[in-house]
């Protein structure tokens, strides 16, 4: 046997795996390793021969003779025909090891390998030779002991076959496979056949199976043929689809053992490799069992499942599905996948999966007409895969423009190149009423926004090529159609696509070839710069009315260079050549050419360039006319539709006869007579088949197809005959669960479940077969009946007693008879004798709620040895054990229904029924179908009705309904078959039962059944109870009494005038009053005004007064029909005699009103600013209507804050206090009418008053705070308005505070605060201050200890001495001018005030240096006040900068000055100059008038001002102020810019400066007393 791979198992990529046993497996892996070690020795041997040269070498071995062959179970050598028949023995191919395959042992191939020389040297003949010299030896040898083998092995085998025939146990023997099935990959629709041969005594029954599903042939109907014949057994598939890629065994079982084999059958969908995205076949399995993960078979459900879904471009949409996978495990993870039209989906950023871990979901980002198609969700596990489908489609969004098309689809790249590619799209289904005109093409580079437009002009053909791209960067393309309205929205982008040369773009791709055995070796081209050659093999690819592409191979000698290439076209008929890329050549070998005359023939040819030089032309190609090479496709033929579900119509048609590449179909729809056709679809399909679906339940529809390829759209097809939309109907499914109810001698009593399935019509039958069984070997079929049996049992009779029958049976409908239902168990014919009676049948469940449920059954049709009298109910849940069956009722019940409660919502139930009699309990029912606790949406109940004409009413409505559905109505869950009782009338989605004549043989319950729906059903018990109160309804409304909103009552209107009224809920315009006083009748008149609204049903009669002969009972008598009602109202005594005084009331007012007058009294109110407002609102004002304002008596006049707004007359009074206390009145007057509001603020009025603004002080005040001064602690709050009337009392300790000159309180504006004097520690505590408001009051606390204490403390400690320290240091009380000029030998005098205590130490420098006196600088410090400075004769020595220091130990302080001398002037007198405390130059007492207006003088301001020079006439002036005798000479004095502030060298605080003094006698003053400081006059003028 050769060990290559079989036909069936080649191109499949799942192989290697899928079907290899780990024997094989483990065989492949010992030769990959040693063919490896093989390869890299041949290799590197044939290495020093390949430079330079073009070699082939081969590897030396073929592939299939070192091809592993698969061990089988049990090795055999035997020879078989084409038939599998066996024909003898064979002598197998020897596979020799690899010392024996290169002729040389591991160590001397090591040493060989080792030796380079040897290897150099050795001859390639003479290794070939010896190779196979010791091959040849090897393979003599091998065979000779095979041949050894195989003649020992026969006669053991010979030996062992006379010692079976010798022993008859040995005759008895299991099955064994001859031959076992095999596996198969066919493509779809074809047929494929399983068969094999099994041997055993006795002979073995064959059961095939699909995914370990046994294969029943009369389930799929003409799916599956099994055939047996003389032990060969097969198993044919007839048109095979995708879902039957599936791994199939095959079972032989008999008395000795059972024995399976394996195969798996792989369906392809495409022609050609097998696509990657398909899913591979299930794996395949061990002679043990089927794989499986950790020995489970996993049972996969899909449930919640998405839907016909309909989405617009640009939406996103999500599709999803809940995943069950029984058993549960934590960390298994199923194989999950999306496809599309078959084609399997990746996620991206148009499709995003996700897998919770039991729902899948896909996510289409943003809807384009590319995701609309068929989705299919396929979930895969070890032991199988599920399937869900469903079409999605995708509508066109909004176009921008009205009328404009649809976007284009499906944009694609094709045959890229360095700088020209191929675009490709679809056209669209919707061309907004108008032909479209063509398509632009639009192109982006990747990594950019901005699209470049590629044609200037519209192309109709839907392919374009597009050159002038850059090479080596990539783009994306998009379409836009175009017609007469606009310009559509631009299609999806394509994929980005880069322009590169094919090759290059391989080479990044890292392909690579297969590896063939084959070594290469090329030799590199020479580098000279070489003219290229001829383009080679030029032909027209593609051409169109509006471009033609062009396409060759670049020649063989081209250079080292790049190549590019010239185009040149030729008109047929001419040799004028005419280049058509003159400026650049191109650098693929694509060219199009655009702008040909279309009809006319040209031939081209290309040249090749580079820097070399032009090379020689190519052959011209054929003459190729211009114009459309593909047809548009002719229309498709007839279309056919048909029913499919209430709103779906499967579509089909004949396809496009003689279309060239075709795209596919567009299919429309219209609704009969409105001449409106909409598509079906948005993308193209290729078959000839499709259901359009989301077309409205009832209408009719016709539809017509056009076929479409790249040239366009077809011309539509004829309409299709018009088709209703409505669910198919189709014949049923089969029955199930086939029993045996009764048995007797001949006959035996049938009974099974309905299908579950009835195609949409009502079963009209059921048909019953029977077989006899012989010996395991059923007969043929025979019919039990002839006419169709309408309930689910039937006898069979004409049987043969103790013999073995199988049934089966099949339903029908007005669609025909469906198939027959699986063959039944194998029942034996014979009397029954037992004593209990047989198993009740045909179970039904309705009424199916969140808790409860109905049961229905049927007595069994054996009884036993006596009468049934109970049944018994089971349940359990569906998924739980046998041992979890429990009863539901612990009583028997006589009725074959019950009202099972108290179910687990969503919870999985199944029950089953037993049923007793006097000899006990006999066997249970055939259990339910698994049925959810839980309310369906939309499911609604029977409703009771009693109508006016009191007719009680059973009311069921269903939202469910198909056109065949019913109503049918039940009574104890019997049908009602008696009309006299009841009427049924059904309406519409709306039934209604009647009683004709209800009573008490009526009591029971009603139920009502829809059929056609998913178990639409509902009760309602009617007891006796409910019978009564249904009937005292029922008498109230054939009696009726007129209801009432409300009974008769009063109420007063406008000028006192009194209403009596009622009101009815409901009367006719035929509704009658009677109006009764007394039991006297009233009417219309003077006194009496009457009303009767009869839409709205209010009453009322209206008296404009109340006399005391009005005092009685009034009453109101209505009759509508034969409906009355009255209602009273009594008014005497002293309810009538309040009614009458209000009344009288009211009309007073009335009267007062018709004037000026208040509507809101005179009242007051405080503003948050604590002022008061006093204010009333009138009303009816005019302009001679006059408002006057009194107080006490006296008239408040106008200016005296009076305001009037928006019919608001106000009053202010900004800061209240006792003198505002009095009685105020407004008085409203004019020529209508005088109205007047008072107000009293005095006593108690002024007091609630000032209680109230006491009240807004108080809330406004702010927390209380701490602080520190010099004297001690202070405690604070502010108000935002202080009063001297508000009452304040500071509590310490709970405590009111008395107060003295340690402890005070006061105000200071709005702040209210408390001094502590020198506080000590029994001052802590809590503080509060409480403001007295007449209510509560309000207390404001701080807590004055601890941490607040001690800070305080010590900031009132740091305040206190810096206070000290501030009031006794040293000081320069009087400044001193910043500059001093006087003219040289003049004598010199100033004086500064000092303070400080104790008394400070005064020092002068010069220049930074100390002083000290003598006779030319007289320095003197007298009474601890006055500090001088005299120089007797100043010269220029003097000059420079002085400063007086005083100093104690409180601080420091300094003022200085600067002094210039200047050569002498006349003497013009004696002045005397002072400065003020701000160092400022004043006149003093005895300054002529006349230097008082020298310019000089000026106030000091904050800022330096420009200096002030005065000429002074100078005399020498002495402490004792007398006059020198140098009259002629002059001093000048320059008081130059701000006086410099002293300086503080401890406290650093400089609060003033000192008043400074300059003084010069005059020649002709009287005598002065010794200088002083005086302050300047309030009018004097200063400097």
């Amino acid at each position: 046997m050769s060990g290559s791979i079989p036909f069936y198992q080649k191109h499949h990529l799942h192989y290697d795996r899928g079907y290899r046993s780990k024997e094989t497996e483990s065989k492949l892996s010992k030769y990959q390793t040693s063919s490896s070690r093989y390869a890299a020795g041949s290799s590197s041997s044939a290495a020093s021969f390949s430079r330079g040269l073009k070699v082939s070498s081969y590897s030396g071995l073929e592939a299939s003779r070192l091809s592993p062959v698969p061990k089988r179970a049990k090795p055999t050598y035997l020879a078989v025909d084409k038939e599998n028949q066996i024909i003898g023995y064979v002598v197998p191919i020897f596979r020799g090891s690899q010392e024996f395959a290169t002729g040389l042992s591991h160590t001397e191939e090591a040493r060989v390998r080792d030796t380079a020389s040897y290897m150099a040297g050795r001859d390639l003949f003479t290794s070939g030779l010896e190779m196979e010299r010791s091959e040849l030896i090897s393979r003599r040898e091998a065979m000779r002991g095979t041949a050894e083998r195989i003649s020992l092995n026969k006669r053991i085998h010979e030996h062992g076959e006379h010692f079976k025939r010798m022993n008859e146990d040995s005759l008895m023997h299991p099955p064994e496979f001859v031959i076992k099935p095999r596996s198969h990959t066919v493509w779809e629709k074809q047929c494929v056949r399983l068969h094999c041969t099994v041997t055993g005594w006795p002979d073995p029954r064959v059961v095939w199976y699909k995914n370990n599903v046994a294969i029943d042939p009369m389930a799929c109907p003409g799916k599956y043929t099994l055939e047996s014949r003389y032990s060969v057994h097969s198993l044919e598939i007839n048109k095979c689809d995708f879902d039957d890629t599936a791994q199939y065994r095959v079972s032989a079982m008999n008395a000795n053992g059972e024995l399976s084999a394996f195969a798996s059958v792989v369906v392809k969908r495409f022609k050609g490799e097998i696509d990657e995205s398909l899913p591979s076949p299930r794996r395949g399995s061990t002679e043990d069992g089927p794989v499986s993960e950790y020995g489970i078979t996993f049972k996969t459900h899909i449930v919640d499942k998405f839907g016909v879904s309909f989405g617009r471009e640009g939406e996103t949409m999500s599709l999803g599905c809940t995943v069950i996978i029984y058993p549960a495990l934590n960390r298994y993870q199923p194989e999950i996948q999306w496809y599309r039209d078959d084609v399997l989906l990746s996620p991206s950023k148009w499709n995003h999966m996700h897998w919770s871990g039991d729902r899948a979901t896909l996510t289409l980002t943003h809807l384009n007409k590319e995701d609309e198609g068929l989705y299919t969700l396929r979930v895969t596990t070890k032991s199988g895969y599920e399937t869900y489908s469903a079409y999605v489609f995708v509508r066109d969004a909004d176009a921008e423009v009205e009328g404009a098309p649809g976007a284009p689809l499906d944009v694609r790249c094709l045959d890229a190149n360095k700088d020209y590619i191929i675009a490709t799209w679809k056209q669209p289904a919707v061309d907004g009423g108008e032909s479209i005109l063509g398509y632009f093409v639009d192109r982006c580079e990747v990594g950019t926004n901005h699209w470049i437009q590629c044609n200037d002009t519209p192309v109709k053909f839907a392919r374009f090529p597009v050159t002038g791209l850059v090479e080596g960067r990539s783009y994306t393309f998009r379409v836009r159609a175009v017609n007469k309205s606009g310009m559509s929205r631009p299609s999806r982008v394509s994929e980005p696509v880069a322009a590169m040369d094919p090759a290059d773009r391989a080479r990044m791709r890292g392909t690579s070839a297969p590896w063939t055995g084959q070594i290469i070796v090329t030799e590199e081209e020479p580098a000279e710069g070489i003219v290229p050659g001829r383009p080679l093999e030029l032909q027209v690819t593609e051409a169109t009315k509006n471009y033609v592409v062009l396409s060759w191979k670049p020649p063989g000698e081209k250079g080292l260079e790049g190549v590019m290439y010239y185009v040149e076209k030729c008109v047929s008929g001419t040799d004028s050549w005419q280049r058509v890329n003159t400026e650049i050549p191109v650098k693929s070998p694509r060219f199009a050419l655009f702008d040909l005359a279309e009809g006319k023939s040209y031939s081209f040819r290309v040249r090749c360039c580079n820097t070399a030089g032009v090379g020689e032309p190519s052959d011209p190609t054929d003459a190729t006319t211009v114009g459309d090479k593909l047809d548009i496709p002719s229309a498709p033929g007839k279309v056919v539709p048909t029913r499919n579900t209430d709103t779906s119509v499967v579509v089909s048609w004949e396809a496009s006869q003689g279309a060239k590449e075709l795209v596919g179909y567009y299919i429309e729809s219209s609704v009969v007579g409105s001449n409106e056709w909409n598509p079906c679809n948005n993308k193209p399909v290729k078959a000839t088949r499709f259901i359009c679906h989301g077309l409205m339940t009832g209408e009719k529809y016709v539809f017509r197809v056009r076929a479409v390829n790249a040239a366009g759209l077809s011309q539509f097809s004829p309409e299709s005959e018009p088709v209703e939309v409505k669910a198919a109907i189709a014949s049923p499914t089969p029955p199930f669960g086939i029993s045996v109810l009764e048995c007797v001698r001949d006959s035996m009593v049938l009974g099974w479940k309905q299908p579950t399935c009835i195609g949409g019509a009502d079963i009209t039958g059921y048909f019953v077969d029977y077989r006899e069984v012989i010996d395991g070997v059923p007969g043929k079929w025979h019919e039990a009946n002839i006419r169709a049996v309408s309930e689910r049992a039937y006898r069979v009779s004409d049987l043969k007693e103790n013999r073995k029958y199988q049934f089966q049976v099949r339903a029908a409908n007005m669609a025909g008879v469906g198939i027959p239902s699986l063959p039944s168990d194998t029942f034996l014919c014979e009397e029954w004798t037992i004593a209990v009676p047989g198993p009740p049948h045909d179970l039904q469940i309705r009424e199916v709620r969140n808790d409860s449920l109905v049961l229905l059954w049927k007595p069994p049709v054996y009884q036993g040895r006596d009468p049934v009298n109970g049944f018994y109910i089971d349940i359990k849940e569906a998924e739980a054990p046998l041992e979890a069956w429990r009863g539901v009722n612990t009583q028997a019940t006589e009725k074959a229904y019950i009202k099972i409660k108290n179910l687990k919502e969503a919870e999985v139930y199944v029950f089953r029924v037993r049923a007793q009699n006097k000899a006990g309990v006999g066997n249970v029912s055939d259990v339910t179908e698994p049925v959810s606790a839980v309310t369906k949406p939309g499911t609604k109940e029977i409703v009771v009705d009693v109508n006016d004409d009191g007719i009680i009413s059973l009311n069921f409505e269903c939202g469910d309904m198909t056109p065949d559905s019913k109503f049918v109505w039940s009574k104890n869950y019997e049908e009602l078959t008696d009309p006299s009782r009841m009427t049924v009338e059904t309406k519409g989605n709306k039934s209604k039962a009647v009683f004709n004549t209800p009573g008490e043989e009526d009591i029971g319950i009603y139920s009502c059944l829809v059929t056609h729906t998913d178990g639409a059903s509902s009760s309602y018990t009617l007891s006796q109870e409910e019978l009564k109160r249904l009937l005292a309804i029922s008498h109230d409304h054939k009696f009726p009494i007129i209801p009432l909103k409300s009974e008769l009552a009063v109420e007063l209107l406008e000028k006192g005038r009194v209403r009596f009224w009622l009101q009815a809920e409901k009367i006719s315009a035929n509704g009658k009053v009677d109006y009764i006083f007394n039991d006297n009748a009233l009417s219309q008149g003077e006194k009496y005004k009457m009303n009767f609204d009869k839409n709205t049903g209010v009453i009322e009669m209206t008296m404009d007064s109340l006399t005391p002969a009005d005092e009685g009972t009034f009453t109101f008598q209505l009759q509508d029909g034969k409906a009355t009602n009255q209602s009273s109202l009594v008014l005497i005594g002293d309810v009538f005699k309040e009614l009458q005084k209000e009344s009288e009331f009211q009309r007073k007012e009335w009267f007062r009103k018709q004037g000026p007058h208040f509507i809101e009294y005179l009242g007051y109110e405080v503003t948050p600013e604590c002022c008061v407002v006093l204010k009333c609102k009138v009303g009816n004002m005019k302009k001679d209507t006059s408002a006057l304002w009194y107080k006490d008596g006296r008239e408040i006049k106008a200016d005296e804050n009076l305001g009037f707004t928006e019919g608001v007359l106000k009053l202010e009074i900004a800061q209240i206090s006792k003198k505002d206390s009095g009685l105020y009145e407004v008085v409203l007057k004019d020529d209508r009418g005088k109205d007047t509001s008072t107000l009293n603020l005095t006593d108690q009025g002024f007091k609630d008053l000032m209680n109230e603004v006491f009240s807004f002080i108080a809330n406004s005040s702010t927390p209380l705070k701490i602080t520190s001064t010099d004297q001690g602690i202070r405690l604070y709050t502010f108000v935002s308005y202080y009063n001297d009337l508000l009452q304040v009392t500071w509590h310490y300790k709970d405590s009111a505070i008395a107060f003295s000159d340690r402890i005070k309180s006061g105000v200071v504006g709005e702040q209210l605060w408390l001094q502590i004097t020198e506080p000590t520690e029994k001052d802590m505590g809590k503080y509060a201050i409480e403001f007295n408001d007449g209510k509560g009051g309000l207390r404001r606390t701080v807590e004055l200890s601890g941490q607040a204490f001690d800070d305080a403390f010590a900031e009132f400690q740091r305040l206190k001495a810096a206070a000290i320290a501030e009031r006794s240091r040293a000081r320069v009380a009087g400044g001193l001018p910043d500059v001093v000029t006087i003219q040289d030998g003049k004598a010199l005098n100033l004086t500064c005030n000092i303070s400080g205590d104790p008394m400070p130490e005064v020092t002068w420098l010069k220049n930074d240096r100390e002083i000290t006196s003598d006779d030319h600088i007289i320095l003197k410090f007298a009474s601890g006040k006055f500090a001088s400075f005299t120089i007797t004769a100043v010269n220029t020595s003097d000059s420079g900068k002085y400063s007086i220091l005083v100093k104690n130990k409180y601080g420091t302080e300094s003022g200085d000055f600067t002094l210039e001398i200047i050569e002498g002037t006349p003497d013009l007198g004696v002045t005397s100059y002072m400065t003020d405390a701000e160092g400022n130059v004043v006149f003093g007492q005895n300054t002529p008038k006349e230097k008082m207006k020298t310019p000089g003088t000026g106030t000091k301001t904050q800022k330096r001002k420009e200096s002030v020079t005065k000429i002074l006439p100078m005399e020498d002036v002495t402490a004792s102020g007398e006059p020198d005798a140098q009259k002629d000479e002059e001093v000048a004095v320059v008081a130059s810019g701000e006086a410099k502030a002293t300086d503080s060298e401890q406290t650093g605080d400089a609060e003033g400066v000192a008043d400074q003094r300059l003084a010069a006698d005059q020649s002709d003053a009287p005598e002065q007393p010794e200088a002083t400081v005086e302050e300047p006059e309030p009018g004097a003028e200063t400097a």
